[in-house]
């Protein structure tokens, strides 16, 4: 051991304490343990050095360990230990290098300071344990067990995927769920190709799956008149008041089981999975990230008794501001209402950057379990968020069921399996199809991608 021993001063010995907190090992060179703390430099740089090669060069592997549970508790408890070990070695540190004769009022301000050294210090790593454990808890609500085993390569045999999107609107004056936006997004997952199709609320003598259901509605749904006018946002409560329509499934899955089979058959396409958005819980979300931001084309009155205005231009939207835009249908109608749901969602997509998703990951986790249900099952998450880069990669194509395309009051079915069978047949769109110049604003560039072949739009137009 070097004479550096007891040597050093309060302040210096402190900063020692906070050096070897930062840097392990550097209080153990100061004192002549030159090995011991060439080794604890050595350990926290690996930790370190792999730490940044992972989140500079391991995106999305690393994204897909974060939605498995096994590994999220891994995260937390790699945290603990890290945090444990850095208190250990800042204690330990400090007994090194403080002076060994001080006063007791200086030793007991010292044993404070290094107190409070070690909490800064440890703090980040504590908060990402709590992350990871509230991310744990998360995955495990909102994400059942899979009853099937998962394929190694789940998509092998799948020539697209394709996904329920609904938006619930559990109205205070309404008895029930109705689901008041209904898209299917269809994905190639070899390419990562994919295309929204989005079904009116309104649509009604709905063609119903083989089956109890068709049996009780032979020409289409019919609703429960003169309460009900008999409309697809109905089927889904109605399953759930009826059990005998979905035999053999409990309470909350009959109604996404049927209303999956149902659009399944108006498409023309199988769907296996659903994820429902509670738009009142929506509320929650929106104001967890602070407001969200969106281009509002006309004025929109909103609230029971129309007691409010949203004024034309860019606005930042509060959590009930956000609702009633997504709802209101004065002085507009349910195509109308249909897009701005989807700039709404597409907005809050796009606004949910990593700072604000950090910021407000409490607040966001707990309105994501009270609002979010889906029957994707966990397993098959890691396998989705690497299917997400290949969607995020490709042009988005959009196509929406309404007039002059069809009259929600007597649907021609026929003509919509038609469209599907066209619009997925025809090649993807082009990375840009209309230039800033040909739109007349740089805002509006890429906004529309029509084609005779598809009659798709890239984004909807009431977000512009």
């Amino acid at each position: 051991m070097a004479g550096n021993t007891g040597r050093t001063g309060v302040g210096s010995s402190l900063a020692l304490t906070l050096g070897s907190a930062v840097l392990w090992g550097l209080a153990h060179v100061w004192v002549g343990r030159r090995l011991t703390g060439a080794i604890l430099m050595g350990i926290e740089l690996i930790l370190a050095a792999a730490l940044a090669t992972a989140v500079l060069t391991a995106g999305p592997s690393l994204l897909s360990l974060a939605v498995q549970p096994s590994w999220l508790w891994v995260f937390a408890l790699t945290a603990m230990l890290v945090a444990g070990v850095t208190v250990a070695v800042t204690i330990r540190s400090h007994l090194l290098v403080r002076p060994k004769t001080v006063s007791p009022a200086a030793r007991y301000l010292s044993a404070a300071a290094v107190g409070v050294i070690c909490a800064l210090v440890v703090a980040p790593m504590i908060y990402t344990a709590k992350l990871a454990y509230i991310s744990h808890g998360v995955v495990t609500s909102v994400f059942a067990e899979s009853v099937a085993p998962i394929p190694v390569d789940p998509w092998k045999d799948v020539d697209r995927l394709n996904i329920l999107l609904v938006g619930a609107d559990a109205a205070a004056n309404r008895i029930g769920v109705r689901t008041d936006s209904m898209t299917v997004a269809s994905i190639d997952p070899r390419t990562g190709d994919t295309v929204l199709f989005g079904l009116p609320r309104n649509l009604e003598n709905v063609p119903m799956p083989p089956g109890p259901a068709r049996e009780r509605f032979p020409y289409g749904f019919q609703g429960e008149p003169p309460y009900t006018p008999g409309m697809l946002n109905e089927i889904y409560q109605y399953a759930e008041d009826y059990p005998e329509m979905v035999p053999r499934q409990s309470k909350r899955h009959r109604g996404p089981t049927l209303l999956k089979r149902t659009i399944g058959g108006i498409l023309g396409l199988d769907i296996p999975y659903y994820a429902m958005v509670d738009m009142r819980g929506f509320v929650e979300i929106v104001n967890a990230m602070g407001g969200v931001r969106v281009r509002i084309k006309d004025p929109i009155v909103y609230g029971r008794q129309n007691e409010g205005l949203i004024e034309a231009g860019k606005r930042k939207l509060s959590g009930e501001e956000a609702l009633w835009y997504g709802r209101s249908r004065t002085y507009s109608d349910d195509y109308v209402r249909m897009g701005r749901q989807k700039c709404l969602l597409n907005a809050v997509a796009k606004q949910a950057d990593p700072v604000t998703v950090f910021r407000s990951f409490e607040k966001l986790a707990a309105a994501a379990v009270d609002t979010i249900s889906t029957d994707i099952p966990r397993q098959l998450l890691p396998d989705l968020v690497e299917l997400s880069e290949k969607v995020k990669n490709s042009r988005i194509r959009s196509l929406q069921f309404v007039p002059p395309l069809i009259y929600s009051g007597a649907p021609d079915y026929h003509l919509i399996r038609r469209e599907v069978t066209a619009t997925l047949a025809a090649p993807p769109a082009p990375p840009r199809s209309v230039s800033a110049a040909q739109a007349g604003d740089p805002g509006k560039a890429g906004e529309y991608a029509e084609t005779a072949e598809t009659k798709a739009v890239v984004l909807d137009s009431a977000c512009h």
